[in-house]
């Protein structure tokens, strides 16, 4: 082995012309290119991407969405998991309703040192992106039509004490710092937000990405800030009737998961 690092030392530093040359032929293998011809790579592509789909789909409907409905506690119709199947950790009760999409990257987590067990409601029609984790130490109801976008975080409770000889100890939470989480109907939250326990978001609310709402935000406004504050009041006077289609709710989902 000490051998094989003397030669590498070698052939880096050295100026002989043999080292030189062992530099050279080593650069071009490494970034040795095979030519991409469309005509032969192309229908390669075509097929691995067909291939690929057809595999995320059977798994997504044979494997993931029965295992994850096993842990519900209602019988939720049109599930959608892509990528995978949500993590569920500590005691934690979940209701999701129908038509709903959720990321396989989300993360459903329950106070465990709770006395009863923390409830997640999940309405119809709701879009959980990718990497959120909801964090339920009482309730945390999310209401019909909701859209999160990736890397959300729902903070009903901390995980860990204020005091840190507790913290050492590694004892949980007090009561005090642990609170309901409401997102009443059609609440949009973008990418990155965070929201505190105690928080309700009333119906309709947009809040911007990266933003953390620590207090309550009224219906249909336009929240954006850390903490978040109300920037201006939304127009409802377009707003398209509840009865939406199950197709165009799903085209809505898609977009939020990618929502910036």
């Amino acid at each position: 082995m000490n051998t094989l690092q003397t030669l590498k030392r070698w052939v880096k530093t050295s100026s002989h012309p043999l080292a030189k040359l062992i530099k050279q032929l080593h650069l071009r293998a490494k970034n040795f290119e095979v030519p991409s011809v469309k005509l032969i790579y192309k229908p390669i592509l075509i097929l691995h991407t067909l291939i690929c789909h057809l595999l995320s789909s059977l798994t997504r409907v044979l494997y993931w969405t029965p295992l994850f409905k096993t842990r519900l506690s209602n019988h939720s119709k049109h599930l959608y998991l892509y990528g995978g199947m949500p993590l569920v950790q500590g005691n934690l009760d979940i209701e999701v309703g129908n038509d709903c999409r959720i990321s396989g990257q989300t993360t459903f987590s329950g106070r465990w040192s709770s006395k009863q067990t923390p409830q997640l409601t999940i309405g119809n029609n709701v879009g959980i992106g990718w990497q959120t984790t909801i964090a339920v130490g009482q309730h945390v109801i999310i209401g019909d039509n909701v859209r999160i976008a990736g890397r959300g975080f729902l903070a009903g409770y901390p995980g860990h004490p204020l005091d840190p000889v507790a913290r050492a100890k590694g004892l949980p939470e007090s009561d005090d710092q642990v609170g309901d989480i409401i997102l009443e109907k059609d609440v949009w939250l973008g990418s990155g937000v965070s929201v505190m326990k105690g928080v309700t978001i009333g119906t309709g609310t947009i809040v911007a990405a990266g933003s953390v709402v620590t207090h309550n935000l009224p219906a249909f406004v336009l929240a954006a800030g850390v903490p978040a504050k109300i920037i201006k009041p939304l127009d409802t006077s377009t707003s398209t009737s509840p009865n939406t289609p199950q197709s165009s709710s799903h085209a809505s989902t898609h977009s939020t998961e990618n929502a910036a």
